[in-house]
């Protein structure tokens, strides 16, 4: 049973929730603002949030996690070098999910994740 486990599984096992949360946050470091599922949204929220805060300390320990994170050179730089820039005043909520609607397809919810 899953008394007290707050992640959100979305149906795939650890590896593969792992890899699709780390493309997810590659994606939205690189264009700043990706469409998805309402539900991937708000675990990618969860995942990305704590990277960004780590971001802001521009250290080469806070440089090596962030990397172990998200195992991509270009992806860890442009965090560093413009996003963390961007939120030094800001103490969090440093993305926004605006809802879209349902998807013809499947009828899930979708949604616009972007950067603040």
């Amino acid at each position: 049973m899953r008394h007290q486990n707050k992640n959100n599984n979305l149906g795939r096992n650890k590896s593969h929730r792992k890899a699709l949360l780390t493309n997810l946050a590659i994606s939205l470091i690189k264009h700043k603002r990706i469409k998805t599922t309402f539900a991937k949204a708000k675990a990618l929220k969860k995942f990305i949030e704590p990277i960004i805060t780590r971001g802001k300390k521009q250290d080469t320990h806070s440089m090596r996690i962030v990397f172990k994170k998200l195992n991509n050179k270009t992806a860890v730089l442009e965090l560093f070098k413009k996003i963390s820039k961007h939120n030094l005043k800001r103490n969090g909520g440093y993305t926004r999910i605006i809802k879209l609607g349902k998807r013809l397809g499947d009828f899930s919810e979708m949604a616009i994740m972007e950067l603040v």
